[in-house]
């Protein structure tokens, strides 16, 4: 049974059988989740207007939202009494729960509100209220920055930083105080030598000439009444990368002097409002980081701090005044244009320590993943601690930077004593690296001993996305799969989706898309890939084209700049968006964009067919991995092609542009008639060269004619088994589409369990601990590549059971279809999606197959039940066509098919 054309059928059936289900005394329906602008008690919003949404809780079947009414007010005490000064909506009719629009009064700049909500259920009965939330607004309108953009009077070294401060009087009676700040590349902003929050790296990645991010802090509690002082270190990140002798860089940029802009709201309990912000008052100084380069490490010497420089009282006399200057052009953005923030999270441990010569030892931390040292030293003022990142070693023990930019093109921390009688805890400020292993190097000025390491840690480092999944199951194999993947997957959630956390650090789109399924399966990322949509806008050009890149920092040429399978995020990663989140707002605020890129794309094309890019890059063929070798590239551009219109026609219809929507249709018949014209071979039911990518790309998109399709799945399946795995970055996340959909899991199942082909097993077996760029691991090919690990979206959504309708807001309508293959007994996957948690855990013992689902209040499942024998389905201790809340609907081959609405279930059959 095809789910896609089984949807259709269904729905009606399934919206219409949400349970009859009798009342319970009382209102079984709770709320809790508040978010604006998908953030939990956010500063800095500014987005207009702030959109709210929220989570329903009930441990009742079939139990759903039927109204809602929200209070929004500017006092807790005001919200306590049940008002909304700023907005009551009063009880709307609906099931609204995911992003609603913010109705009530103009909102002003740094203004802070309180609100709540309750909900009635299906009975029409009110909940409770939940408990309450908050939500503070950004800097609205340039007219509210009360701050210019500044810089040091003189142009910095190449590779340097800066500190900025300025000091200033806090009167008594402080009620709140804010800090809306900035600075380009990267800043760290500190009060009274207290640093302000633990974000790292602050801000997020951007094309800093279109579009700069702020940060929001509340900063009352790090000031006092009297004499106080502020401090900016400023370094480079992706905004100044510079070469230098011996360190490496992908790229050169052009220089561009660091900025930084911060204002300061101090409000008082007379209602009197100041604000500190920067301007020419402010006091500039070389900082003691002497080289900051997002690809070729960090280097501090403690020497050069100025003692107590972002502190009161400190004598700045001689440093020289900043200059107000015109910025790095971008419009200024708050919270709601950000992805969550680079953060701190575990800390590794060495695992083992080896000396492979006097003066030079190797950290083994027992995983690669990206990372920031923590360091612990003590020893004499000059003597130096040099920290050499890598993924592999050298047959001597030494660090091998083969797969992290090459043994010519070095990286590292480098960490120089000043004079201190105890030991100093250093935690480098601009810099991370994806490594396994740390090779220290310890030098000392002539006639002094050498620094003694006290401890030395890898703090790991990604975004604060939450995690959203939880998958296991009985095979081991299968879970350390999973563990592979999501090193790789945490490695590189930045502010942008990153290849590699070392030699590239870029986002190269094809990942967004093809991997989309697997990444969110894990992590909430609403918000990283809402700031990526803005990211792919600003790099698009004025004749269409979405780069490869985005932000795109420096230019490629040929297809590593156009590719269409790296392009079609734009559209593709956006409705995928839409199902995942129930977001529109991309959508909308895109879709001329969307336009533009296929119109670009039919510009280049030729009778429909596009013959440029990239391929089924790192395909596994006759030479080495890289361009594709088994698929004609004008075959997956021209998929691509296809697959952006269609998916066009689809956003056109959500935005209610029928006309659009319908010329789109058309378009897109037209381009599936050049393909197959041009690329299936009838005698042999294939396309092309009848490589996996090729077919897997015309069955899952859609291409193939309905007829021809036994004949594609069969060749598909031959080809696979013949000679295992060839599909590459692009092709593989179809190949285990197009078998999964067809109820060929079992192929999947045999063709990634094995250890002895390239492939996730073998990478196990040959010691990797995250993922690798190529299938059989090689070591000049990054050994954290999350880009072919699209098999957890198959642990997810195939071997669990777990998914959505394709073109469902958010989860609104469910799936669990779980296919049990090979000797796996159980499994079971765990979803927090918007509308609250979803389960989906079976096994298989002594005959039967049980399967036990939970489903969110307000949303509705299609439950496949797997079974040889559709009449001995049981739901709980009844037969499934008796329980309460349980719709039969019909019997596919091998299943039993039901309806529910929400709530935990439990069925039972004779096994399949």
């Amino acid at each position: 049974m095809n789910l896609p054309h089984a949807f259709c059928f269904l729905r009606g059936l399934a919206l219409a059988a949400v349970v009859s289900v009798c009342s319970a005394q009382g209102v079984n329906l709770s709320l809790d989740g508040l978010l604006c602008d998908s953030a939990e008690n956010p500063l800095g919003i500014d987005s207009a207007p702030p959109r709210l949404s929220w989570k329903l809780r009930s441990d009742e079947r079939g139990q759903r939202q039927t109204a809602w009414q929200v209070l929004v007010a500017s006092s807790a005490e005001i919200l306590a009494a049940e008002q909304g000064d700023a907005w009551d909506s009063g009880r709307r009719p609906g099931d609204d729960q995911l992003y609603v629009s913010y109705a009530g009064r103009a909102l002003k700049s740094s203004e802070r509100v309180y609100w709540k909500m309750r909900v009635w259920d299906r009975d029409g009965q009110p909940s409770s209220w939940s408990a309450p939330a908050t939500w503070t607004m950004g800097v609205l309108s340039t007219t509210d920055w009360h701050a210019r953009w500044i810089t040091a009077a003189e142009r910095q070294p190449d590779n340097a930083t800066l500190l900025l401060r300025r000091e200033f009087s806090v009167k008594p009676g402080l009620r709140r105080a804010l800090a809306h700040v900035t600075g380009v590349g990267a800043y760290e902003l500190t009060l009274n030598g207290a640093r302000v929050g633990t974000d790292l790296l602050s801000p997020g990645w951007t094309a800093y000439e279109k579009t700069c991010l702020y940060d929001t802090h509340d900063i009352t509690a790090l000031l006092r009444p009297g004499p106080n002082a502020a401090g900016l270190f400023l370094g480079n990140g992706m905004y100044s990368v510079q070469k230098a002798e011996g360190r490496y860089a992908k790229f050169t940029g052009a220089y561009r002097p660091p900025f930084a802009i911060a204002q300061l709201r101090l409000e008082y309990a007379d209602g009197s409002v100041e604000f500190v912000g920067t301007d020419d008052s402010w006091r500039t100084h070389a900082g003691p980081i002497t080289f900051s380069n997002i690809f070729g490490g960090e280097d501090h010497d403690a020497r050069l701090e100025p003692a107590g420089w972002d502190r009161p009282a400190f004598d700045e006399s001689a440093w020289p005044h900043a200059v107000v200057a015109d910025g790095p052009g971008g419009q200024l953005r708050g919270t709601s244009h950000t992805a969550p923030p680079l953060r701190a999270h575990e800390s590794l441990h060495p695992v083992a320590v080896k000396e492979i010569r006097p003066r030079v030892a190797v950290y083994d931390l027992g995983q690669n993943v990206s990372l920031i040292p923590r360091l612990r030293v003590h020893g004499p003022a000059g003597s130096e601690v040099k920290i050499i990142p890598a993924e592999l070693l050298n047959a001597d023990g030494s660090v091998d930077r083969s797969s992290v930019g090459g043994p010519r093109n070095n990286a590292w921390w480098r960490y120089t004593l000043a004079a201190r009688a105890e030991g100093a805890e250093w935690l480098p400020k601009f810099f991370y690296h994806g490594c396994r292993y740390l090779q220290v190097e310890l030098s000392s000025p002539e006639g002094q001993p050498l620094p003694v390491i006290e401890s030395l840690d890898g703090v790991v480092v990604h975004t604060a996305s939450a995690p959203a999944g939880d998958f296991a199951c009985s095979d081991e194999l299968f879970n350390r799969i999973r563990t592979l993947v999501r090193w790789a997957q945490r490695s590189n959630l930045a502010s942008v989706i990153t290849d590699c956390p070392h030699r590239e650090r870029l986002g190269w789109l094809e990942q967004y898309h093809l991997n989309g399924p697997a990444l969110r399966s894990e992590f909430d990322l609403t918000r990283l890939f809402a700031k990526t949509f803005g990211d792919m806008a600003d790099a698009q050009t004025p004749d269409g084209l979405v780069p490869d890149i985005a932000p795109e920092f420096t230019k490629f040429s040929g297809g590593f700049r156009d590719s269409p399978e790296w392009g079609s995020a734009f559209v593709l990663s956006a409705a995928q968006h839409y199902t995942w989140t129930g977001d529109l707002a991309p959508l909308r605020r895109h879709y001329e964009a969307m336009q533009r890129y296929v119109a670009y794309l039919a510009g280049k094309s030729t009778g429909r067919i596009l013959s440029h890019g990239l391929g089924d890059w790192y395909d596994i063929g006759p030479a080495k991995p890289g361009r594709s070798q088994l698929t004609p590239i004008a075959l997956t551009a021209t998929a691509f092609y296809f697959h952006d219109t269609v998916t066009l026609a689809f956003i056109a219809r959500l935005l209610g542009r029928a006309d659009d929507a319908g010329r789109y249709a058309a378009e897109a018949e037209k381009i599936r008639a050049a393909f197959n014209a041009k690329f299936f071979d009838a005698p042999t039911g294939s396309y092309a060269t009848g490589s996996q990518t090729a077919n897997a790309l015309a069955l899952v998109l859609g291409l193939a004619e309905p007829a021809e399709r036994p004949r594609v799945l069969d060749a598909l399946v031959r080809d696979v088994q013949s000679h295992g795995l060839t599909a590459g970055d692009v092709g593989y996340r179809f190949l285990l589409r197009a078998l999964a959909d067809d109820g060929r899991s079992d192929v999947i199942f045999a063709l990634n369990h094995q250890t002895e082909k390239p492939g996730y097993g073998y990478q196990l077996a040959r010691g990797a601990t995250s993922l690798t760029e190529a299938w059989d691991a090689g070591r000049t090919s990054s050994q954290n590549h999350f880009m072919l690990g699209q098999i957890t979206e198959w642990f997810y959504h195939d071997l669990a059971g777990l998914g959505a309708e394709p073109d469902s807001p958010g989860f609104q309508r469910i799936v669990i279809r779980p296919q049990p293959v090979g000797d796996i007994t159980w499994a079971r996957a765990t979803h927090e999606s918007p509308r609250g948690k979803i389960l989906s855990s079976w096994k298989r013992e002594a005959g039967r197959f049980t399967l036990d689902v939970e489903i969110p209040p307000g949303a509705t499942a299609l439950i496949f039940v797997p079974t040889s024998d559709p009449s001995t389905v049981r739901e709980g201790s009844a037969l499934a066509t008796q329980s309460v809340g349980v719709n039969p609907l019909r019997v596919a081959p091998g299943h039993a098919l039901y309806a529910v609405g929400s709530g935990r279930y439990q069925f039972s059959a004779s096994a399949p």
